[in-house]
């Protein structure tokens, strides 16, 4: 499979969120700042410094991942990162994630951060594989869900 990784295009907004809200419905719920995030990832992410990737396959957005500027310290979440049902399998995950990690390393980040759930083994598993090591949850999680909490350091 020839995917092709692109930066965030509005004409794709629609797409990020729609890609997100079925992968969290299917393994969690949406929260209040899922929605917020992403019906507006111009405003949440673009505008804060952030960034959205895509993952093409041919003509069509089949995955994407966003790196979003940490509140109060240098680095960038690893977040918002979803690939449509019918392409799960084929590592579009893994090769978005590989771009973001040689993204942020070419930016010279500091750090990456990212929030996960135990139950979803395989993803924890890939995390590991890329280098992610497990670090305390904080008490104010930006996600109810999230019950791991894992850095990249850069």
């Amino acid at each position: 499979m020839a995917i092709k990784i692109i930066p965030f295009d509005k004409k794709y907004a629609s797409t990020f969120y729609d890609l997100n809200i079925e992968w969290l419905k299917t393994y969690f719920y949406v929260e209040p700042f899922d929605e917020d995030v992403l019906s507006k990832p111009e405003t949440y992410i673009i505008d804060k410094k952030g960034y959205i990737f895509f993952a093409k396959l041919n003509h069509e957005v089949v995955g994407t991942v966003a790196l979003m500027p940490l509140k109060n310290e240098a680095g960038f979440e690893l977040t918002k990162m979803a690939v449509s049902p019918k392409h799960r399998g084929h590592k579009i995950g893994q090769q978005l994630m590989q771009h973001c990690i040689d993204f942020a390393k070419a930016k010279q980040f500091k750090r990456l951060l990212l929030y996960s759930n135990t139950i979803l083994e395989n993803a924890i598993y890939i995390y590991r594989k890329f280098g992610f090591k497990e670090i305390p949850v904080e008490e104010n999680s930006p996600y109810k869900r999230s019950n791991i909490k894992m850095e990249f350091p850069l």
